[in-house]
């Protein structure tokens, strides 16, 4: 720079006097802008170029407040700490390395961004959650990030009124039961969660926390897609979760809101896509709910008295079981859900029955009625019979041979000839049929 200067400086000796008080300002510009960029970073647009540990804390150190910090290109190494109202961006081409100690960056402000920044190697410290971003504060915005070889992705703790949006997060290459939470929302409320991907973490887990909204999230190859511990009133819409051990959990939660999201694929013998325990005031509509061990479970829930979870308009298919319940519960509305492709639609474990939920307007597959008028509702009413072939109901720990050969030659000679008379588990008094009236395929 300081060569460029004085070479302008001599072809412009023999020029008029105007024109030479003209490019003495642009010169002095141009000297101010110069010292504006550390000398650490003169020369470098190399986006593999690797910095001193201190280096990008410096020049956040020295970022007015609401400022923004277009970070030059680099490889950064070090934890850095966002201690004011500032904007960081990293355009696509920084790297922050925090060489396997602590969290890649924590944010203890207000109103602060973080965006378009590279974030690896966190420590492996479960007690202190060594995170890719750790955040305690409001109204801040963490998008466009890749997080990766993070043990915890991003963490809030108390933290209200921010805005998580387009960051690709995966965990440490470790076992599964091992790994951090993707994103974790410790007593955290009114935050958007929104178009993240995340692969290969443990959880996305909301603790204690209220009134935020998960949208256009993706979450594959993890222990829970979603989780809810004494969560409320969180909506849940247009989310992907998939290929996890279970899909989307609720426990000891109220009024959450689940619609629109496509949950499949759950793994193992005892993968769930939606677990219900113990919450109230639940709402599930107009999911997918697909090729899962178990469709939906309910254990207890609703458990406040006076309380209804409703569940409708899902598609419940290609399942091992449809919906299962623990226990012979109640107060739980299934209406214009569609039923189809499962093995066994509906179970209760332990000799208990369906009959005190509210069941009607569903789709079911097995239905054997007519519908004579053609208003696509069935003339007799649907009624799912539980018979005494049915042991892995009784007896949980023999549903590790449910689909063998004895147990359902067992149920098939208890349907054509019944040892003793079944037991109603449910009547839908108004079955649907297909909207056009015809029956289900």
């Amino acid at each position: 720079m300081n060569k460029a200067m004085q070479h302008l400086k001599s072809s412009l000796g023999g020029c008029r006097p105007r024109l030479q008080i003209a490019a003495g300002r642009a010169l002095a510009i141009l000297a101010v802008c110069a010292s504006a960029v550390p000398s650490d970073f003169a020369h470098s647009a190399d986006a593999t170029r690797k910095f001193a540990s201190n280096t990008l804390q410096k020049l956040i150190d020295q970022a007015p407040e609401g400022s923004t910090v277009n970070v030059p290109p680099g490889h950064y190494l070090g934890s850095v700490a966002v201690l004011k109202s500032i904007q960081l961006d990293g355009g696509g081409l920084v790297t922050i390395d925090a060489e396997g100690k602590g969290s890649v960056i924590v944010i203890k402000a207000d109103n602060a961004s973080v965006r378009n920044l590279r974030l690896i190697n966190s420590g492996v410290d479960h007690n202190n959650e060594d995170a890719g971003i750790k955040l305690r504060g409001n109204g801040n915005t963490i998008k466009d990030n890749i997080i990766e070889d993070a043990l915890f992705g991003i963490c809030l703790e108390q933290s209200e009124q921010n805005i998580l949006r387009r960051n690709k997060i995966s965990s440490k290459a470790i076992e599964l039961g091992m790994r951090g939470d993707s994103i974790k929302l410790w007593n955290s409320h009114h935050n958007l969660i929104e178009d993240n991907e995340i692969i290969n973490s443990r959880d996305l887990v909301l603790w204690f926390s209220r009134e935020n909204k998960l949208t256009g999230n993706s979450a594959s190859r993890g222990r829970y897609g979603l989780h809810f511990m004494q969560a409320g009133n969180n909506l849940v819409e247009n989310n992907r979760f998939f290929d996890n051990s279970v899909g989307l959990a609720l426990m000891y939660s109220q009024g959450d809101v689940l619609r629109r999201n496509y949950i499949a694929s759950s793994t193992g013998a005892t993968g769930v896509c939606v677990s219900v325990k113990e919450s109230s005031n639940v709402t599930i509509e107009d999911n997918d709910i697909l090729y899962c061990a178990n469709g939906i479970h309910l254990d207890q829930s609703p458990i406040e008295p006076g309380t209804i979870n409703k569940i409708s308009k899902n598609r419940i298919s290609y399942n091992d079981i449809a919906i299962s319940f623990l226990s012979n519960w109640h107060d739980n509305e299934f209406r214009l859900n569609r039923l189809t492709g499962n093995l066994t639609e509906v179970a209760v474990y332990g000799s208990g029955t369906a009959s005190k939920n509210v069941w009607d307007g569903n789709i079911w597959e097995t239905y054997e009625g007519f519908d004579r008028n053609g208003d696509g509702i069935g003339d007799t009413p649907q009624r799912i019979l539980s018979y005494a072939g049915r042991v892995w109901m009784d007896v949980p720990n023999t549903r590790f041979f449910k689909g063998s050969f004895v147990l359902e030659l067992l149920d098939f000679l208890d349907r054509l000839a019944p040892f003793s008379e079944p037991r109603l588990l449910l009547e839908d008094p108004h079955p649907r049929l297909s909207s056009a009236g015809k029956p289900v395929s």
